[in-house]
């Protein structure tokens, strides 16, 4: 079976052809009426544009290109997801890359993307500075997710993490705690530190201690939870209450609990960061601060949809947490 052809599409429409091609290019000059004549037409007919003579006659791919961290795991799955759904709907396609968090491998998947010709880059990078971004974005069109860069802000899509943190930790107190440590991320990691700040805020508006003894540094991953627990109980330090700096850390110090012949949370409460999906299936069912990826991913895609398309100017976004009481939190023996 032949597929229809523009001109097809224009007879049944009662348009020209250059018109039809003005609707799949997306220009401006097209009544509004028209537009939605034409893509009925389309649509009736099974109409798909040529990407090819899209990209030359509109000067675009088509295309936006992705880095994230790493291609696995609880949190990149739902934001790589966001990103193309929402693109997917207003058919436009995302190349994702990953850079490992590695800025030398960062920068060469924005040199990978750039060659490809994308119309944008949308990125959830660690290890590119905010000097190089600003440089970045004066040759392309750049949509942050889960990072603010000053000279960036209109592009940035990001967490107020030190509000996240300080509530998870205020609510181990409200539960009676006072000996409340905490697992930190990688140090140079912006989120990481950000949620050590939120803790140290909570802890000090509370009038409670924090030593040296109290915060480890060790990863954002299920090893770096056992890692980060094995450190406490070498320490000698007293503990009550752990704030985990995400959830993977968290199922780590349920992992070493396991392994200690501990119970949680009847020898220690536990709260995490992230609300990924395994936190309401692991025993017990994890208390910890939501994060919207999902959310914020659809929001940066739409973000970037409308400025390259739709020449709307951007405008970047901050999201909040949300705590998600469940079983891991509980008061503190006497």
């Amino acid at each position: 079976m032949l597929k229809p052809s523009i001109l097809e599409v224009s007879r049944l429409a009662g348009v020209s052809p250059a018109t039809v091609s003005r609707v799949t290019n997306q220009a401006a000059l097209v009544k509004e009426s028209t537009r939605n004549k034409v893509l009925k037409t389309m649509q009736e007919l099974g109409y798909q544009p040529n990407s090819a003579a899209q990209s030359l006659s509109s000067k675009r791919s088509n295309t936006l290109g992705m880095i994230v961290s790493q291609l696995d795991g609880p949190f990149y799955g739902p934001v790589m997801s966001g990103v193309e759904e929402t693109l997917r709907k207003h058919n436009k396609h995302v190349i994702i890359a990953s850079g490992f968090g590695e800025e030398s491998l960062e920068r060469e998947a924005v040199d990978f993307l750039m060659a490809r010709q994308v119309d944008g880059l949308i990125l959830l990078t660690e290890g590119l500075g905010s000097g190089y971004l600003n440089e970045l974005a004066k040759q392309i069109p750049l949509y942050l997710i889960n990072q603010h860069v000053d000279g960036l802000e209109n592009r940035n899509m990001w967490l107020d993490n030190v509000d996240g943190a300080y509530w998870a930790t205020r609510h181990l107190i409200d539960q009676g705690h006072k000996d409340i440590v905490c697992i930190g991320g990688q140090t140079y990691k912006q989120d990481a530190n950000e949620r050590l700040s939120g803790y140290q805020k909570a802890m000090s508006e509370a009038g409670l201690e924090v030593t040296d003894q109290h915060i480890v540094r060790t990863n954002f991953e299920v090893e770096g939870g056992i890692e980060g627990m094995q450190q406490l109980e070498d320490s000698g330090i007293r503990y009550t209450a752990v704030l985990a700096g995400n959830d993977e850390a968290a199922f780590g110090v349920y992992k070493w609990a396991a392994r200690h012949n501990r119970v949680i949370p009847k020898d220690f409460s536990v709260i995490g960061f992230d609300d990924v999906l395994m936190s309401s299936y692991v025993t017990p069912k994890l208390t910890t601060m939501n994060f919207p990826k999902f959310d914020m991913a659809q929001a940066a895609a739409n973000m970037a949809y409308q400025e390259i398309y739709n020449k709307k100017a951007p405008e970047g976004v901050k999201f909040k947490t949300r705590l998600v009481v469940r079983d891991s939190v509980t008061k503190p023996r006497p």
